[in-house]
């Protein structure tokens, strides 16, 4: 066989490969249970809430992120909590 042809043989065995790879969750049957982000907007403002962008320093954010991961909660009620704490303070 000629080198060409080696290599050829070499692409269609990596191909195959990839081709048999198991699909990441994000795109394979768990991507069905989340809801479009359409829907996530609508469910988003029947409980009342809204997108609020901010530009803080980014050493606050990974506070808030180490924050968020001790107490296991997602960073809009980690940062939901703060704010309500600052503003009755």
């Amino acid at each position: 066989m000629k080198q060409a042809d080696l290599e050829k043989l070499k692409g269609v065995k990596i191909g195959d490969r990839m081709g048999r790879a198991a699909t990441p969750g994000r795109f394979g049957k768990e991507a069905a249970d989340m809801p479009s982000r359409r829907e996530q907007r609508k469910l988003d403002q029947a409980r009342g809430l809204i997108p609020f962008a901010v530009k803080i320093d980014s050493e606050l954010v990974k506070q808030i992120q180490v924050l968020a991961q001790q107490r296991k909660a997602g960073l809009n009620e980690v940062v939901t909590e703060l704010l309500k704490k600052g503003l009755a303070g």
